[in-house]
């Protein structure tokens, strides 16, 4: 008899076994159904279509609005009829950022004189090339227009 019984006990230890096997792929299952049931496998019209990703505009820090002024400064200071393409390094000993503005053309736009630029710029973030337009004002200040990354 006591052969029996331990042989029932290892079958009735293969079902639990079993039963715990099957329900554990049960609630697994049905966790991920209610995790995966946004997404639009089925083309379902319950998918928000206005909300895109990355369209958090960047924001500038102070650091950045420093190293802006300190190359508008630069653009605005240079004789356009003397550097012929030279470039003119700067520098930002606040940011600790520095660069070279290899470019800059100068133009009219409706009255007002322009100067478009292309610079680089050194600092802890890495090194980028940036794209730029300063614009003289009628009070006699040059005012950036733009000022960003180049793309």
């Amino acid at each position: 008899m006591p052969l029996q019984d331990i042989a029932k006990w290892i079958e009735d230890t293969k079902v639990l076994s079993r039963l715990s096997g099957i329900a554990a792929v049960c609630l697994t299952t049905a966790t991920l159904s209610g995790c995966l049931g946004g997404l639009d496998f089925a083309g379902s019209s319950q998918v928000d279509r206005t909300v895109a990703t990355n369209s958090v505009p960047s924001v500038r820090t102070d650091e950045d609005n420093s190293d802006a002024m300190t190359v508008r400064n630069a653009v605005s200071s240079a004789d356009v009829t003397r550097i012929a393409g030279n470039p003119i390094p700067w520098a930002n000993s606040s940011s600790g950022s520095a660069g070279v503005i290899s470019n800059i053309a100068e133009e009219q736009v409706n009255g007002t004189t322009c100067r478009r630029f292309t610079t680089t710029r050194h600092s802890y973030q890495g090194i980028a090339k940036f794209d730029g337009n300063a614009c003289l004002l009628g009070n006699g200040e040059w005012f950036l227009t733009s000022f960003g990354p180049r793309s």
